[in-house]
């Protein structure tokens, strides 16, 4: 039962349209520009009938900067772009924030028609200047830092980091520079500060849109004063009787520690023991020097003590001379023997592969003879007529 209210409500609608006065194919069209101080604004304005008639631009003062292609303001900053019958596009560098307000496009039909263009100009913050990093500051102090960036239109914001971290708390003020169009901005922040952030980089980054999401910043390392902290190392780790010693003061702080006091528990410090720095040496330790001994290290924000127990062992056991001997005399001779078994393997496996022969000085009736001379005269007569004796050995 609603269609005919929507078909009413629908007929409502066309004969509203229908009413509309037609597009003006001869209005100028334009578009609003920003830009930052120093960059380059492009003033563009098109027209679909130009009816014979040129496009103009004007600026503020309604001076005429370019009649079609034709300059008639003397100002080397404003360049043709572009010129034909339906378009005009001109070029305003190294723009500064004079030039900011509404241009103006006509065309010189009947009537004259005219579009306007806002130019925007953005004052860019310059790079801030941080304060409060004059002087050193001591542990548990409260830092006060202060943050200053002037010329930004609008004005700037800015954020404060302790290395990668931002710092929470800031305080802001805007104030209006003398030129009645930028600004300068202030920013304060307060933290406590510690051992730990001796060292630390601290940043002051503006931000601002005429800075295409990238940051103005200035960064600074805070030095911070502490009370010193230290630690004996000692040198070697296991010291005994008639070993070098050198007990080590390690100590930290700022300033440097630059005085250092040993003591000895319940005693005097050995006499043969140099202070050396933050060094306490012995050159022959003895077992009289066991005990424990104190380190005193500071600077001019305090004094720190620490301790270290000294117990000097026995020596260490020197090997017997007689013993390295035995043992060394022990293995040539063991080297000796195995070379020996090696050499009579080897002759044996060569006797084996080779047979000899040899002949006897025994003649048959050579037994007889009366003495030794008789039987070798005897047997080396009878050599060629009697067999010879042979013997064969492996």
């Amino acid at each position: 039962m609603h269609h005919p209210v929507i078909l009413l409500l629908c007929l409502s609608s066309l004969a509203g349209a229908a009413n509309l006065p037609p597009e003006d194919l001869s209005q100028p069209v334009t578009a609003d520009v920003i830009v930052p101080t120093g960059g380059t604004a492009i003033l563009k304005c098109t027209v679909q009938e130009h009816l014979e008639s040129s496009l103009q631009w004007s600026n503020t003062a309604q001076q005429t900067l370019y009649f079609g292609e034709k300059r008639a303001l003397r100002d080397n900053r404003i360049q043709l772009v572009h010129s034909s019958p339906n378009e005009l596009t001109i070029s305003i560098s190294n723009v500064v924030l004079s030039d900011e307000g509404e241009y103006t496009c006509s065309i010189f039909t009947m009537p004259v028609r005219t579009a306007k263009a806002v130019v925007t100009v953005l004052g860019v913050p310059q790079k801030p200047q941080v304060s409060g990093f004059e002087s050193a500051f001591k542990e548990n102090d409260k830092a006060k830092l202060r943050c200053t960036t002037s010329g930004s239109k609008p004005a700037a914001n800015i954020k404060w980091y302790k290395g990668p971290e931002e710092l929470e708390g800031a305080k802001t003020s805007v104030l209006e520079d003398g030129n009645g169009k930028t600004f300068t901005v202030k920013s304060f922040i307060e933290f406590d500060v510690t051992k730990d952030d001796d060292g630390a980089e601290i940043t002051c980054a503006v931000g601002h849109e005429s800075l295409h999401d990238s940051a103005k910043s200035s960064s600074h390392k805070i030095q911070v004063q502490y009370k010193p902290t230290a630690k004996i190392e000692s040198r070697p780790s296991m010291p005994r009787e008639g070993d070098k010693l050198r007990l080590q003061c390690d100590a930290y702080g700022n300033p440097v520690p630059d005085n250092y006091v040993w003591e000895r528990e319940n005693g005097e410090v050995p006499l043969l023991a140099n202070i050396e720095g933050n060094s306490l040496v012995f050159f022959n330790l003895n077992k009289t020097d066991s005990g424990t001994y104190t380190c005193k290290a500071s600077n001019t924000l305090g004094t720190f003590i620490t301790h270290y127990k000294l117990d000097v062992n026995d020596p260490s056991p020197i090997p017997s001379t007689s013993s390295i001997d035995h043992a060394v005399i022990g293995g040539v001779v063991a080297v000796i023997a195995f070379l020996l078994f090696c050499l009579l393997i080897v002759l044996g496996r060569y006797l084996i592969r080779h047979k000899g022969t040899y002949l006897t000085h025994e003649a048959k009736g050579s037994d007889d003879a009366p003495d030794a001379d008789t039987a070798i005269i005897n047997a080396e007569g009878g050599q060629g007529g009697s067999d010879d004796k042979k013997e064969y050995f492996i």
